[in-house]
């Protein structure tokens, strides 16, 4: 028989460190299987293979030291042999995503050959165990590098520390021949494949946890969208934030109109998409999203199945559920065939379904909008009719009305000159009436459309509203208002002007002030018009669609009125312990110059 090659006998020390690299590798195995259990990727079945393997490795060794018998060396070369190739298989999974043969088991019977002759044939130790160590010092090297080349397309973290561990732990398997196997590294040798083990998952971890930190911050920046809602015009921006995830360069919108799949938009190297008609080979993934309402997975974008011809390592489409239209699908390419370490088709199903509530979300803010601005515009064109049928109103009553008024205070004139006594006492009473009706015939032209407004402009308007009002009503009235005044449009003065009037008004029925204080001032692009007084306050800041809803009409007119101008109306207690009415409207929508 043969004489084996063998190193040299172990010492107690170095059978502890192996059994505690035993324990190690047992847990290595068992966290390995975890994550599969939990995401479902086959290479994390691979790895816990790999690491079992290598479990069994150790055991062999082991066995070897307590026993001394070549059988268990011979098992030892044997299962490195298939720890390489199961290491090398896990990393080509990983970056591949390929699917086992059973045709590829023919590999295992390489270490099986070789070990044979490298124990029972070979005499000198050292070129027995040289090709096995070389074997599995490049296969941790290559998978090495395939985590290096991940993080270089993903940025992520955990990949970069995995592909140094896995790197320097090739370099470290080198030493075997030369040192452990000599008894000159012992037990410092497998302290460090501890390290590299510990490493290694911790690599795993933070890849791991990269990934779904990536994820978690695209989903809850699609609920953000969701919850406050989104532009409609911001598709792109939407788009984007699907873009944040590893490996991600571009992403595509699709809607299904009965049988027919149209493209809507494209972000990213997805752009060019944008009008474009994508082949039949393209919309078969797109299908199979909306019918099965499942994540489709492809290992690859061909060049054939993108408008521009363009292929890709990675596609996916998403299926994308639609509250106010169709079911839609959301198409992400990327140039690593397999981006994800851990996130999984249902994670893909909710990142569409984020995606559909946001795009649904956008959709009803900009109905919202169209039918705020319709409001505004219908409330505008009321609040234009009144103004006319105010004008109008003014109109018959000072050219008709009061001309009536004025032939029959002319006739009474005439009769009083001819008579005398009791009649004409008569008379001059009904010349007395008929002055009274003129002048409240005045006052309420003047109230229907003021004509110092039209012809003299908004800061006279407001002076002379200030004297007649005090004349009124006895309460002092301060106005505060710049002689240069930017001109503004016939509907913003009528609108700031309606606000004072109604102002003053709620203060001579309400406040029981003695003095109003109006200010009219320019402050951060915008006409400020603000009135307070001093009579009774409120402890709090009011809500003037709850006055509104309570019958206030005159402050729902004013906030008809300043509203149509993009401004706003305040009310909150005053500092002069009244209430503070505070109006602002932007100068660009007042029409300034």
């Amino acid at each position: 028989m043969l004489q084996p090659a063998l190193p040299l006998s172990a010492s107690a020390v170095e059978l502890d460190a192996a059994i505690l690299q035993v324990a190690v590798a047992l847990g290595l195995t068992a966290y390995a299987g975890f994550l599969y259990r939990r995401y479902r990727k086959p290479h994390f079945a691979w790895f816990s293979v790999t690491w079992a393997l290598y479990l069994l490795r150790l055991l062999a060794i082991i066995a070897f030291l307590l026993t001394q018998q070549s059988g268990w060396l011979y098992w030892h070369q044997v299962v490195t042999g298939w720890t390489a190739i199961a290491l090398l298989w896990s990393a080509v999974v990983f970056s591949r995503q390929l699917e086992f043969r059973a045709r590829y088991l023919v590999a295992m019977l390489f270490p099986v050959a070789w070990s044979y002759v490298a124990i029972y044939v070979m005499e000198d130790f050292f070129w027995a165990a040289l090709p096995a160590v070389l074997f599995l010092s490049f296969v941790t090297l290559w998978a090495g590098a395939v985590f290096w080349r991940h993080w270089q397309r993903t940025r992520v973290g955990g990949a970069r520390f995995l592909a140094i561990a896995l790197l320097l732990w090739a370099i470290h398997h080198l030493d075997y021949p030369f040192l452990r196997a000599r008894g000159a590294w012992t037990p410092w040798g497998y302290y460090l494949d501890i390290a590299f083990l510990l490493a290694t998952a911790t690599g795993l971890t933070v890849l791991v946890l990269d990934e779904l930190r990536q994820g978690f911050t695209a989903l809850t920046s699609l609920a953000g969208i969701t919850t406050t809602g989104a532009k409609g015009d911001d598709m792109d921006g939407l788009l984007g934030r699907a873009m944040t995830l590893p490996a991600t360069r571009g992403a595509a919108l699709f809607t299904r109109v009965g049988e027919t799949v149209q493209l809507e938009r494209g972000v990213g190297e997805c752009s060019s998409w944008t009008g474009a008609t994508l082949p039949e080979s393209g919309k078969s993934l797109v299908r199979a999203a909306i019918s099965t309402r499942h994540a489709s997975v492809r290992g690859g974008w061909p060049r054939g199945a993108s408008p521009d011809a363009r292929s890709f390592a990675y596609a996916a489409a998403l299926p994308i559920p639609r509250a106010t239209e169709g079911t839609a699908a959301l198409v992400l390419v990327g140039d690593v065939r397999n981006p994800f370490t851990a996130l999984d088709d249902a994670f893909l199903v909710a990142l569409g379904q984020q995606i559909g509530a946001a795009l649904d979300s956008a959709e009803l803010t900009r109905r919202l909008q169209a039918r705020t601005a319709e409001l505004t515009r219908l409330s505008s064109r009321m609040i234009d009719q009144h103004e006319e049928e105010r004008r109008r109103i003014s109109l018959e009553l000072h050219d008709e009305t009061a001309q009536v008024f004025s032939a029959v205070k002319l006739q009474l004139g005439l009769l009083r000159e001819r008579v005398a006594g009791d009649v004409a006492s008569g008379l001059d009473r009904a010349v007395s009436l008929v002055d009274e009706g003129m002048r409240s015939i005045r006052n309420v032209t003047e109230t229907l459309r003021p004509t110092v407004l039209d012809d003299l402009g908004l800061v006279p308007a407001l002076r002379s509203l200030a004297v007649s009002f005090e004349g009124q009503c006895g309460i002092e009235v301060a106005l505060a208002a710049p002689d240069d005044a930017p001109a503004l449009t016939d509907d913003a003065e009528l609108a700031l002007f309606r606000a004072m009037q109604e102002a003053l008004s709620n203060v001579a029925r309400h406040a029981r002030a003695r003095r109003v204080w109006v200010t009219l001032h320019l402050e951060d692009g915008a006409l400020a018009l603000d009135v307070q007084d001093d009579g009774t306050g409120v402890d709090a800041p009011l809500d003037p669609e709850q006055l509104q809803r309570e019958g206030h009409m005159g402050l729902a007119g004013m906030r008809e009125r300043i509203g149509s101008l993009g401004g706003t109306v305040t009310l909150r207690p005053s500092s002069r312990g009244g209430l503070h009415l505070s109006i602002r409207v932007p100068l660009h929508a007042a029409g300034a110059q």
